[in-house]
C-alpha cells in the first residue's frame, strides 16, 4: 500500500511544478505561446479556472488563486491517501 501512497505523491509533486511552471511562463508571454506553454495551459488551466471565477485578482493584476489551488490540492491529496489508508489499513 506504501507504494499507491508513493504514486500519489510523486503526482501531487508533478501536479504542483506543472502550476508552478505555468504561473511563472505567464510573465514570459514568449514561453507561454510556446508548444510547452500550450502543453501546460490544456494541462493546468481547467483545475485552476473554477479558483479564478470565485477570487479575483487583487490590484488588477496580481492572481493568488494558484496559491489557493495548492492548499485545495493538497488537502485533497491528504484525504485520498486518509481514505486508502482508512479502506485498505
Amino acid at each position: 500500500m506504501s507504494q499507491v501512497l508513493d504514486i500519489i505523491n510523486i503526482l501531487y509533486g508533478i501536479y504542483m511544478w506543472m502550476i508552478i511552471f505555468y504561473v511563472l511562463m505567464s510573465w514570459f508571454p514568449a514561453i507561454s505561446n510556446s508548444f510547452v506553454g500550450e502543453l501546460l495551459a490544456k494541462l493546468v488551466e481547467p483545475y485552476l479556472a473554477p479558483f479564478r471565477r470565485v477570487i479575483p485578482p487583487l490590484f488588477g493584476t496580481m492572481d493568488f488563486s494558484p496559491i489557493i489551488a495548492f492548499f485545495v490540492l493538497r488537502y485533497a491529496v491528504m484525504g485520498l491517501q486518509a481514505i486508502i489508508i482508512y479502506l485498505f489499513g
